[in-house]
């Protein structure tokens, strides 16, 4: 879907849309558990970059670029996706990725060598994102001065073209609870770089200035920069409004002020895609009671601060909750992709 003005401006259509709403179990709680589905926006297996990638790619076609350049960790849900981007557009796409190469690809990096994408590794660790974002400008340069037109992209998309993704995104989930009968409490979801955040608190503020009420929307964050307010999520949030504007209705530009920002940042652990216990039982927790694959770096620990703040009483009987499930399916299946399960003896069930 496009609204208002966000159909004015480049968008390559990439993304299967609009992702299911669907209803999940009551909580310990006693609150409705609502999951948005943006695990399955088709594109390259699928997630929420597929959004911020529409608005990408399209300002990246309009601006002539003949290649795409993005960054991230070695299993980056964002680069696979860039990568499924590309070959869709017909363009060439390089991935600058933490790590180093390894001996045999398996994952996201299986599939982005599938679409065609070339894989850069740096060496470097995957929470190093400075490092990453350097060797990113480093090689766009190189690509540049080589002949090419480069349309480089930062970490996760998160730039405020790419926030338009989750702008479009917010107003669509509200059109569904509309339709649903559903008046969510929250919109609870993992922030890392930060764009599907600004992105939401900025639909959140379109939304609101339309003259309906809104959801608090509460960010897991799993990244230390976004805990500790890098990047800005209010700059970034007003800063893709500004580019959508009033749409000629002549009422001004809505705002997103830091009141309307929430960070949990308890369930990141360690840092950034490292593991921990809380994120493993969400997801173990998630396959048992909806079938729904969730990844530890991302939706896993997401799954367990919506979880950790429903047991702690935040929401209670009546409430409905909505989880914007991000994706990370291919994260599954590379080496420490998912927790321990059950023991080999325990697998197969007894036939005879």
């Amino acid at each position: 879907m496009s609204i208002g003005p966000l159909a004015n401006l480049p968008r390559a259509p990439l993304a299967t849309l609009p992702t299911p709403l669907e209803q999940g179990p009551q909580l310990d709680s006693g609150a409705r558990l609502w999951v948005k589905r943006d695990d399955l926006t088709g594109l390259g297996v699928g997630g929420n970059k597929a959004r911020k990638l529409e608005f990408l790619c399209g300002e990246a076609l309009a601006s002539g670029a003949n290649c795409l350049v993005t960054v991230g960790a070695g299993q980056s849900n964002h680069c696979r996706m860039t990568a499924a981007a590309g070959a869709r557009l017909g363009l060439e796409t390089h991935l600058v990725l933490s790590g180093d190469q390894p001996e045999q690809l398996v994952g996201n990096q299986l599939l982005a060598r599938l679409f065609g994408a070339h894989l850069h590794f740096t060496g470097v660790p995957s929470s190093h994102w400075g490092a990453l974002e350097i060797a990113r400008e480093s090689l766009t340069d190189a690509l540049a001065a080589d002949g090419l037109v480069p349309h480089s992209i930062p970490i996760g998309g998160s730039t405020p073209v790419g926030a338009l993704g989750y702008v479009d995104a917010f107003i669509e989930l509200m059109e569904q609870c509309a339709e649903a009968g559903v008046t969510p409490a929250a919109i609870v979801f993992t922030s890392s770089s930060g764009g599907t955040h600004a992105g939401l608190l900025a639909g959140r503020a379109l939304w609101r200035s339309m003259g309906h009420e809104v959801p608090v929307v509460v960010a897991i964050g799993v990244a230390k920069g976004v805990v500790l307010g890098l990047p800005d999520i209010v700059e970034l949030a007003n800063d893709a409004l500004a580019l959508i504007g009033d749409g000629g209705a002549g009422d001004g530009v809505p705002t997103v002020t830091a009141d309307d920002v929430e960070i949990d940042g308890r369930w990141i652990g360690e840092d950034y895609a490292i593991p921990t216990v809380e994120a493993d039982d969400a997801i173990i927790w998630a396959a048992r009671h909806g079938g729904w694959v969730l990844d530890r770096t991302y939706s896993g620990k997401g799954l367990a601060g919506l979880l950790g703040n429903a047991a702690e009483g935040r929401w209670n009987d009546g409430d409905d909750v909505v989880f914007i499930h991000t994706g990370g399916l291919p994260a599954v299946f590379a080496p420490g992709g998912l927790p321990h399960v059950a023991p080999a003896g325990e697998i197969t069930d007894q036939l005879l």
